[in-house]
């Protein structure tokens, strides 16, 4: 028999946007007042209208030439912004409970009899939406639609960094490993003194400790700065944060907001921070904080090089960190990348687990680190990613993550961030 032929683009193209089709949730919530479009990340497991994914979502739709729908997407997620800005992490649309029983301690304080109307959580997930508004300005050059989520999104960045700016260096804070996306991330568990090593029921109970902590202090954010039992100043989020300070300063500039150097001012600040503090010279690669000591945490994951994707960063640092750790075998440079903590680290798992983000890869750490690739000149580097990801979906499918060595499919089915390829591949990029 003949070798397969490669998935066309155009037959990827289908793939994803029938995914997305079927995925994908309208109604009306008597609550809000208001119609809802979102994409469930997967039908089963992921049923409701998170933060983060709603991004990716857009960013997917965009590619699919569907920027009308991702609009509404994102007017969605905003839907139920408080008067302060803030936004949570998971929108529960029309009476409904949690998917998993101790995720009711994310609540938001007072929810009460609430929790069985629209309602959402009280954590955060990384910011992608200034990214979001800028993309989609770009598709259909909407000013008006500009203006208006301009300052949703002000209030909301306002609110992060009012909020999380815990030591006035300008970093946020997290207060559960559940808002760095990345629940499980290994670099977590100094923090909640569980010894490096593959997880297990121990590693379960300190984190839901944390979230179930917050939920008895309702939600107080200084007296969860106070108590200090889970303060991390996590890479992957603060460069988030600062990329998308720096895109809503431009966006301010496009409509001649007055407020576009205070947002650039937020940015230079924090990167000026994440360079001084996050930075490991000696280990050359950037690092996440906790406490208010900012104690390093040497543990190597995906996001030792997602700095780098922001512009202002000295090439050098750039060099001195792929150079270390890009192309080790002993870390990061497997068959099909890019695992999420380090080969040789002991928490390392590359097998299915309820305890994500220990091992297998996952397509967002691709596509965010294709970027990176991309903008630093490793060309070669980039495209290998763009393979992986096609590689990986011919083989095993819309998977929540594969393993790193095999390709085998994992965790969640007809999951919709492989669809990032889209963006991966765009000829705009």
């Amino acid at each position: 028999m003949g070798k397969k032929k490669p998935m066309s683009h155009q037959t990827l193209r289908e793939k994803v946007g029938t995914l997305m089709r079927a995925n994908m949730v309208h109604g009306y919530s008597n609550e809000a007042r208001t119609d809802y479009y979102y994409t469930k990340p997967s039908p089963k497991t992921y049923p409701f209208q998170f933060f983060w994914d709603t991004c990716f979502h857009a960013f997917i739709l965009c590619a699919l030439g569907e920027s009308e729908m991702a609009k509404q997407h994102l007017m969605s997620l905003f839907a139920l912004q408080q008067t302060d800005g803030f936004v949570g992490h998971i929108i529960y649309w029309n009476n409904v409970l949690p998917g998993r029983a101790t995720d009711i301690f994310q609540s938001r304080p007072g929810l009460g009899v609430n929790l069985f109307k629209t309602h959402m959580s009280a954590l955060i997930q990384p910011p992608f939406v200034a990214q979001v508004a800028a993309r989609l300005y770009e598709a259909n050059r909407d000013r008006a639609f500009l203006k208006q989520v301009v300052q949703k999104l002000k209030r909301y960045y306002q609110w992060i960094a009012q909020n999380r700016d815990f030591d006035g260096d300008g970093l946020i804070t997290i207060i559960s490993p559940f808002e760095s996306g990345m629940d499980w991330k290994p670099t977590f568990d100094p923090v909640l003194g569980f010894r490096s090593r593959k997880a297990n029921w121990q590693l379960f109970m300190k984190v839901v400790s944390v979230d179930f902590r917050n939920f008895c202090f309702r939600y107080d954010l200084k007296k969860i700065r106070k108590h200090n039992y889970f303060r991390v100043k996590e890479v992957g989020m603060n460069t988030v944060y600062i990329q998308n300070l720096y895109v809503l300063a431009s966006l301010c500039r496009e409509i001649n907001d007055p407020d576009a150097d205070d947002f650039d001012q937020l940015a230079d600040k924090a990167l000026e921070s994440l360079i001084r503090l996050s930075y490991d010279a000696d280990k050359g690669a950037f690092l996440d904080l906790y406490g208010p000591e900012n104690k390093k945490i040497n543990i190597l994951t995906p996001t030792i090089f997602f700095p780098l994707a922001i512009k202002k960063i000295d090439p050098s640092i750039v060099a001195r960190v792929m150079a270390s750790h890009w192309f080790n075998q002993d870390e990061f440079a497997v068959t099909y990348p890019m695992p999420s903590v380090a080969v040789n680290h002991p928490s390392f798992n590359p097998d299915s687990s309820l305890f994500l983000w220990r091992g297998p890869t996952w397509i967002y750490l691709n596509w965010f680190l294709h970027d990176v690739l991309r903008q630093s000149g490793y060309k070669e580097a980039a495209l290998h990613l763009v393979e992986t990801v096609k590689a990986l979906l011919e083989k095993s499918g819309f998977r929540e993550y594969y393993h790193p060595f095999t390709g085998k499919g994992m965790g969640a089915q007809n999951f919709t961030w492989a669809g990032l390829i889209l963006d991966m591949v765009d000829e705009r990029t």
